[in-house]
C-alpha cells in the first residue's frame, strides 16, 4: 500500500510517501521561520497563506523524491487537528478534494497520534504498551499507548505548553524565533543552577503539567535586572530556565511509569530534540531500569511521515473519512 501523507497542522508545510507503515520513501518539510521570525512567534493568518502557497510544490516534490506517479497512490492521509484551524484546513481540504479525484481512500489524523507512533520511524522501536512524554510547541501530554489506535491521556499541561514557554522567554531575552534552539544554544554557556526557578509539580498524584508560573518568575527576573541597569545575565537565565522545564518533564514522566508499571518509555514532539532534555531522560530512565526510545529529529519535529504511519494503522482499522469530515482545533485523544 502506497500512503501520501500531509501535514498542515501549524506553520510547517509536510508531504511523505510511505510504503505500508514503516518504509518512508520521502519526507518534505516546508518551513516558515522567515515569516514569523519577525514577529517572535506563530501568526495564524500568515501560515494559513503560505500553506495555500506550498501545499502542491511540497507534495509534488514528495512524489518526486519517491518516484512514485500520482496515480499509484492508495490512500491518503492528513493532519485533522489538533492545530491552527486555518492551517489544518488547508492541508485537509486539499488531501480530500485530491482524494476525490484520484478515487482513493481519504484518512484524517490525530497529530497527537502521529507523534505517539514516530518512534516506529525508527531502528530500535519498542513493544507495546508505553509510556509516551509528547512535548512541542503546541502540547505537553503523557499517555499510555495501548496500541497502534488505542491511547490513553494521562495528564497535560493546564497552561503553556514547554515549546511555548521557550518561545517566550526566547522572545523576552530577544534571542529570536523558534525559541527552543535558541534558548538551548545560549543555555550551554550558562549555569543551570545560577536561578533558583520554580518548578510547578502540582498536587501529588497529578501528571499535569503548568509553565505558567516559571514563565512568569523568569519575566520579574529579567524586569528587576533591566530596572536596576545590572548587566543581564542571559545565558544563566536559559540554563536556569531550560534545567526548571526538564527536570519537571523527567520527574512527571517517571512518575507516570511508575504509577503505569511500564518500563518502555517513548519521548516524541519537537522539544524532544533538546539536548539537555535527552540528556536528563537517558540519565534517569538508565538509573530507574526503563528503556528509551527517541525518533531522530527529523520525526520529533512536525512531519508528515508519522502522519502516514498513524494514517496506515487507522485505515486499517477503520476506513477513511466522509466528504464532510472536519477540523477540529482543541486535542480530542483521551
Amino acid at each position: 500500500m502506497l500512503i501520501l501523507a500531509i501535514e498542515s497542522s501549524c506553520d510547517d508545510t509536510a508531504a511523505a510517501v510511505l510504503k505500508n507503515d514503516r518504509t518512508v520513501l520521502s519526507s518534505v518539510v516546508s518551513s516558515q521561520f522567515d515569516i514569523h521570525g519577525r514577529y517572535g512567534g506563530i501568526v495564524p493568518e500568515l501560515a494559513s497563506r503560505r500553506h495555500i502557497e506550498a501545499i502542491w510544490p511540497v507534495v509534488d516534490e514528495a512524489l518526486r523524491q519517491a518516484d512514485v506517479p500520482l496515480g499509484d497512490i492508495d490512500v491518503i492521509a492528513a493532519t485533522r487537528g489538533p492545530g491552527l484551524i486555518g492551517s489544518l484546513l488547508v492541508g485537509f481540504t486539499f488531501a480530500k478534494g485530491l482524494a476525490m479525484v484520484l478515487d482513493v481512500p481519504c484518512v484524517g489524523v490525530d497529530h497527537m497520534a502521529g507523534h505517539l507512533l514516530s518512534p516506529f520511524l525508527a531502528e530500535q522501536q519498542p513493544e507495546f504498551p508505553y509510556v509516551a512524554l509528547v512535548v512541542s510547541g503546541g502540547n505537553t501530554s503523557l499517555y499510555r499507548v495501548r496500541d497502534y489506535t488505542s491511547y490513553d491521556c494521562l495528564g497535560r499541561t493546564r497552561d503553556d505548553a514547554a515549546g511555548e514557554a521557550f518561545d517566550k522567554v526566547a522572545k523576552l531575552l530577544d534571542l529570536g524565533y523558534p525559541g527552543g534552539p535558541a534558548v538551548s544554544q545560549t543555555a550551554e554557556q550558562g549555569a543551570a543552577d545560577a536561578f533558583d526557578f520554580p518548578r510547578a509539580w502540582l498536587d501529588p498524584d497529578s501528571l499535569d503539567f503548568s509553565f505558567s508560573g516559571l514563565k512568569t518568575s523568569v519575566v520579574n527576573q529579567v524586569g528587576l535586572f533591566r530596572r536596576q541597569q545590572h548587566f543581564l545575565p542571559v545565558a544563566d537565565i536559559c540554563a536556569s530556565f531550560q534545567e526548571a522545564v526538564v527536570d519537571v518533564l523527567a520527574g512527571k514522566t517517571l512518575r507516570a511509569a511508575e504509577r503505569t508499571g511500564l518500563d518502555r518509555i517513548v519521548l516524541a514532539g519537537g522539544v524532544a530534540a533538546n539536548a539537555r532534555l535527552r540528556e536528563v531522560m537517558q540519565e534517569r530512565c538508565a538509573a530507574a531500569n526503563l528503556r528509551l526510545f527517541i525518533p531522530p529529529p527529523g520525526y520529533c519535529t512536525d512531519n508528515a511521515a508519522m502522519i502516514g504511519l498513524a494514517g496506515f494503522h487507522h485505515y486499517r482499522l477503520g476506513g477513511g473519512i466522509t466528504p464532510d469530515t472536519d477540523v477540529y482545533s482543541r486535542p480530542r485523544l483521551h
